[in-house]
């Protein structure tokens, strides 16, 4: 009977780890930005943005039929660990 999922499986694998990827490339991004907000002295947390993209997730999962409150909970654990890595480049471990 598993057999029969075998391709699903093979599919949600290789998108899973594309997601790992991407998050990868992410956290890349923000390792760059703690840098300038190092450098300019801007805050590691900036709760207008962290609202800005939390909203932004939530309004793209709909028309994809995500459930808004979803992704918002998962762009909350993103978020909070592009924060730790922010800080942890601002103003050290």
């Amino acid at each position: 009977m598993t057999e029969a999922l075998a391709p699903f499986r093979r599919q949600i694998d290789a998108l899973d780890d594309e997601i790992v990827r991407l998050l990868a490339e992410r956290f890349a991004v923000v390792r760059q930005v703690a840098e300038v907000k190092r450098a300019r002295k801007i805050p590691a947390v900036l709760p207008d943005r962290i609202a800005a993209v939390k909203a932004r997730a939530a309004k793209n999962a709909a028309p994809l039929g995500l459930d808004p409150d979803f992704m918002r909970r998962l762009y909350g654990l993103i978020i909070d660990e592009a924060c730790r890595i922010e800080d942890e480049h601002i103003v050290g471990p």
